[in-house]
């Protein structure tokens, strides 16, 4: 099959319905990350951050998962679920921080460090993960880093500013790959303090991939997990959120009586900031996509065989540190 960008759909279908029956039908597991679209989150058996979409695809009994977010994610849950048929909604939804770090350069990268633990983010393909000792989530990261020996050198890749704040937070001096999320890296601290003098008692949610002087403005930095987590449980009621905007769904859901303001970029005068790429994931091709079984999401067998050592460790350690 060529594609199905052109293929209508029957008219007056009610998509999320149909989608719910075809998931049945086929036991399919439909997985979605906060970032892309609400319709999306709304119709998925489960939503969740990195981290919590690979534990879940570790541990599902479906026959079809079909992750609704970026290529990497549909990477990793084919390398952890091998007998599984894992479909992405769209193969173009590709990951910038990903792509800032190609596997056969970072190889280098990392062969020039002789003795040194490599940790890599989650956002990597599986070529990537593959030259790595051990992934983490920025739900992890902080723990996952100060389990290593306290005098292991580390090489950290490919999100600088991730790598950046873990450096900070617990006094490491890992080396740090060049690479950052274009969505996160282009947050603008001056709009984030014209949105506070306007909003006086609202509270920053900053993610870690963003960069210093924005991480520095916040209340509370953490994981998309751990700022919904935040946003639910605190008692202001408003918030400034600092990362993709998508999760700002998820918090008005579960917190309908509280104000989410989306942090503006500092390349743009609309008042979001949105990551193309999950965005390309919409009800329309979600659908198409479990008619079909269409596009599946595969690793060749030797890189996927050692790309699994690194996630099984993360995942062995995020469960023996109760993450």
């Amino acid at each position: 099959m060529a594609g199905y960008a052109d293929e209508p759909v029957p008219e007056g279908i009610d998509l999320a319905k149909e989608i719910r029956r075809l998931a049945g039908e086929k036991r399919a597991v439909i997985m979605a990350h906060y970032y892309v679209d609400g319709s999306v989150q709304d119709v998925a058996d489960f939503v969740g951050d990195s981290l919590a979409l690979a534990q879940q695809a570790s541990r599902t009994e479906a026959d079809i998962i079909v992750l609704c977010g970026v290529h990497f994610m549909g990477e990793t849950a084919s390398i952890l679920c091998p007998g599984k048929k894992v479909l992405v909604p769209d193969l173009n939804a590709t990951c910038s921080l990903a792509e800032s770090c190609p596997a056969d350069e970072f190889a280098r990268f990392v062969a020039a460090h002789p003795g040194h633990t490599v940790v890599s983010y989650v956002n990597t393909t599986a070529a990537t993960k593959a030259v790595t000792d051990v992934v983490v989530t920025s739900s992890n990261a902080r723990q996952i880093v100060e389990s290593l020996p306290a005098d292991a050198p580390i090489v950290f890749g490919p999100d600088q500013n991730l790598g950046a704040y873990i450096n900070a937070v617990t006094g490491r001096n890992m080396v740090l790959w060049p690479g950052a999320c274009h969505v996160h890296a282009r947050f603008s601290v001056e709009k984030i303090v014209a949105l506070k003098q306007k909003h006086p008692a609202a509270k920053v949610l900053v993610h870690p991939e963003c960069k210093g002087p924005v991480v520095r403005l916040a209340d509370k930095v953490g994981s998309t997990a751990a700022l919904l987590k935040y946003a639910i449980s605190d008692t202001a009621t408003e918030f400034i959120v600092a990362t993709e905007s998508g999760i700002l769904h998820e918090m008005q859901r579960q917190a309908p009586a509280k104000t989410f303001i989306p942090a503006p970029p500092d390349d743009s005068a609309c008042g979001c900031n949105e990551c193309e790429y999950m965005k390309l994931v919409t009800l329309r091709k979600l659908y198409l996509c479990l008619r079909h079984e269409w596009p599946v999401v595969s690793v060749d067998a030797d890189t996927a065989a050692r790309a699994i050592r690194p996630i099984e460790r993360m995942l062995d350690i995020s469960k023996r540190l109760g993450l």
